[in-house]
């Protein structure tokens, strides 16, 4: 077990034993107080030597308790892993407040044997791109309800954290990989009867359909067969709940103790056959010489393969989803595996069939080959589908949050400081032109970080109550310069349309994704009609896998009259970088933007599209309360001292070195004072001197140890008065959904410009 001590002391340096610093100041300062008191110095020399003396003598003494109560804290920490997680299979750390790590468990030492780094977000690096976002959410919900959980996309897989706060204010942490649910039996998900046989003729395992089919459990063949032995390939009498049914009897190759035997029953025939006649039996079914060539194939596995019946062969019919097929039938014939299932994918051109088919080698006329009995599994793979998108969906949803924050702080720092440059260069200038480049370009790049973070719906929104019909005619010169001249653009409102809840910025780009998509399916001209109306459901709404509530809804529908969506696009539209447009006429994220806007929202965006005549995007809002927009009248705030603009003490806190930069000349420029702290425990230092004045704290939110909300909690508490900036290159809703609100606190996203960063100063300080 590794036992780590928290310290804000640089660890690993050389500093001479804990004891023997104790013993220096013990001695030193007796030797001080021995000093003042033999005379021979000036009364107030002595004294003051005296009481220094007293001082580092108290001084150590406190140290000693401090130590003292360290190791207490470590000893009970390694008492508690002793005698309770040690043993647990599950890697589990404990850490101090600002994420340092006190103990882990051996499991912990071995999963993360190759990462012994002192903070438990250095150490999870190797899981997830940006662990300290993670880390933070739950360590706030924990101290809030003792503990928190939450399920995370990791680099390989997904990872379960859970936290408890334990009494002494440390953490316990739990790293769980959550695995796959295991694939049911290959038995059981059989059609037809199956019985698993010993050597001695006793039924070991019936599955489902043969339990239902016999209608009891039997435990010998016996029992089961009104003849013995068996006609293998030929017909047998069963007994079952129902009576004496006929049955055909196959029995499969395999192991020689254990004999796999299916049974497929007549439907309402009871004229007995002796040969194996697939056009009699209810299932879907397939004969097949050992290279796959078909000898014989019932009716309805004729209509499920549709135009691939027509093959002569079982890989011309159908497509591997893994291996080649010929390989599967190769391990098959040679009996190294079992009857196993795969499923495959048939050669058609009217629609997408997924088959599974399940290959079982028979002996018929004596002669060797396979019995391939086949099942619809079409919706199956649909929904497996669906479930690996959403997955990686929820994946580049994570990855674009994150990388989107790395780019603001850059796009922070480059139009900052090109705008301090501005500042220095008129128009006249040769160089004006080229800054303004830069300026532009950089605004360029921030939207599309925009975008992105749109979509992973971690962007910060403004919401408001909106009317519609308001919006969409500010919004119609716009829209009807985009379309051009050849479409014609229509406008349809309910007379009792509701107000919704929404940022109008946003809402107003999705509008105009929505309408230049359908311009660009319309190259010779035609109509677009956007339409709003109020639907109040009765009842639970399902479509595309989304549930909408009873209630009233507003709908914006846009229509346009183009080419269409082939129905094989229209499940990947919403994807990120997917676009049907030539290179270079779009970069795939317009309509993955307007989806991630939409349901940040609350709402829903479905879209119904036939190929040749048009596509309806219909958007989703839950309906506003009337008194949604009316805010509640503010407090009065007690009356303070308030600076006028270049007038005021700024603390600044910001680990990219940049940005600080950036932000601290910007500030200086319009008369600020400013004092800088690379991180939360610098800033907290600098507040110890009680005698300086602070009137606002510019801090960033996540940085590494402890957080910006974090440490401005524990400044407020002996400066209530001072006003707040939180900037980062996270949304806000991503960091205040588990916290309560900072008085005095406003929000500023990265990126900033120095006007709006002035500003949002200004604003706070009056």
């Amino acid at each position: 077990m590794t036992d780590h001590t928290a310290s804000s002391l640089p660890r690993f340096a050389a500093r001479p034993p804990f004891g023997a610093r104790i013993v220096a100041a013990l001695l030193a300062g007796g030797a001080l107080a021995a000093l003042g008191s033999m005379g021979g110095f000036a009364p107030l020399v002595g004294q003051a030597l005296i009481a220094a003396g007293a001082s580092m003598m108290v001084v150590a003494v406190g140290l000693v308790l401090h130590e003292w109560q360290a190791k207490r804290v470590a000893k009970r920490a390694r008492g508690f892993l002793s005698g309770f997680i040690e043993n647990d299979a599950t890697p589990s750390f404990i850490t101090d407040d600002a994420g340092g790590i006190c103990a882990r468990n051996s499991a912990a030492n071995k999963r993360f044997a190759s990462e012994p780094e002192e903070t438990l977000a250095s150490t999870l690096r190797s899981l997830f791109a940006n662990p300290t976002a993670v880390l933070y959410r739950l360590q706030a919900r924990a101290r809030r309800e003792g503990n928190a959980r939450e399920d995370v996309v990791a680099r390989r897989g997904h990872v379960r954290m859970t936290v408890l706060l334990l009494d002494d204010g440390a953490l316990l942490w739990r790293i769980e990989d959550i695995q796959e649910k295991p694939v049911s039996s290959r038995a059981e998900s059989l059609p037809l009867p199956l019985l698993t046989v010993g050597r001695s003729g006793a039924v070991l395992y019936m599955n489902e359909a043969a339990r239902e089919f016999v209608g009891s459990r039997v435990k010998s063949l016996d029992r089961l067969f009104t003849k013995l032995p068996i006609k293998e390939s030929g017909v047998n009498q069963v007994s079952t709940a129902s009576g004496v049914r006929h049955t055909i009897v196959i029995e499969m190759a395999g192991n020689p103790a254990r004999r796999e035997i299916l049974l497929v029953p007549f439907g309402g025939d009871d004229a007995p056959r002796e040969e194996l006649d697939l056009s009699a039996l209810p299932v879907p079914m397939m004969c097949l010489a050992p290279d796959g060539t078909v000898r014989d194939i019932n009716p309805q596995a004729a209509e499920m393969l549709g135009d691939a019946a027509g093959g002569k062969n079982l890989n011309a019919m159908m497509e591997g989803l893994g291996r080649p097929v010929p390989d599967w039938l190769r391990e098959t014939m040679s009996g190294t595996s079992g009857p196993r299932s795969e499923f495959l994918r048939l050669v058609r051109k009217d629609r997408e069939v997924f088959v599974q088919v399940t290959l079982n080698r028979i002996t018929h006329d004596g002669e060797t080959g396979l019995l391939a009995v086949l099942a619809d599994a079409t919706e199956l793979k649909s929904l497996e589908a669906q479930f690996v998108q959403s997955q990686k969906m929820q994946a580049v949803g994570q990855l674009a949050g994150g990388v989107a924050h790395d780019f603001n702080n850059l796009l922070t720092a480059i139009s900052g400081h090109c705008d301090l440059l501005l500042l220095r260069h008129d128009q006249g200038d040769p160089d004006y032109g080229d800054l303004v480049q830069i300026n532009q370009n950089a605004n360029r790049a921030a939207a599309l970080v925009g975008q992105l973070l749109a979509f992973s719906r971690k962007q910060t929104l403004r919401p408001e109550a909106l009317d519609l019909r308001d919006t969409l005619a500010d919004l119609t010169h716009l829209l009807n310069r985009l379309v051009g001249e050849k479409i014609t653009l229509t406008l349809s409102h309910d007379p009792v349309l509701k107000q919704v809840r929404a940022d109008k910025r946003q809402l107003e780009q999705v509008l105009m994704n929505l309408v230049v998509n359908a311009r660009d399916a319309m190259p010779y001209g035609g109509e677009i009609r956007i339409e709003t109306e109020v639907v109040s459901l009765t009842e639970p709404m399902m479509r595309d896998r989304a549930t909408l509530s009873p209630g009233d809804w507003v709908t914006v529908k846009v229509i346009d009259e183009g080419t269409g969506i082939p129905a094989d696009m229209l499940r990947k539209i919403f994807e990120p970088f997917y676009t049907t447009k030539r290179t270079g006429e779009g970069t795939g994220l317009g309509l993955s933007t307007a989806y991630g806007i939409v349901k940040q929202t609350g709402g829903f965006i479905f879209v119904d599209s036939v190929e040749g005549v048009g596509s309806e995007f219909t958007l989703y809002f839950p309906a506003a309360s009337p008194t949604v927009g009316k805010s509640a009248p503010e407090q009065a705030l007690p009356p303070r001292s308030v600076a006028t603009s270049g007038e005021g003490v700024i603390l600044l806190v910001e680990d990219e070195a940049p940005v600080r930069a950036f932000a601290s000349r910007a500030l200086r420029l319009r008369g600020y004072t400013v004092l800088e702290a690379e991180s939360a425990e610098q800033a907290l230092d600098l507040l110890e001197d009680k005698e300086l004045e602070v009137d606002v704290f510019v801090t960033d939110v996540v940085m590494p140890g402890l957080d910006g909300p974090s440490w401005v909690r524990r400044a407020l508490e002996r400066r209530p008065e001072t006003r707040v900036v939180f900037v980062s290159g996270y949304a806000e809703g991503a960091f205040r959904e588990a916290e309560p609100e900072i008085p005095n606190s406003v929000f500023l996203p990265k990126p900033f410009s120095l006007s709006q960063l002035t500003e949002t100063v200004q604003q706070q300080l009056h």
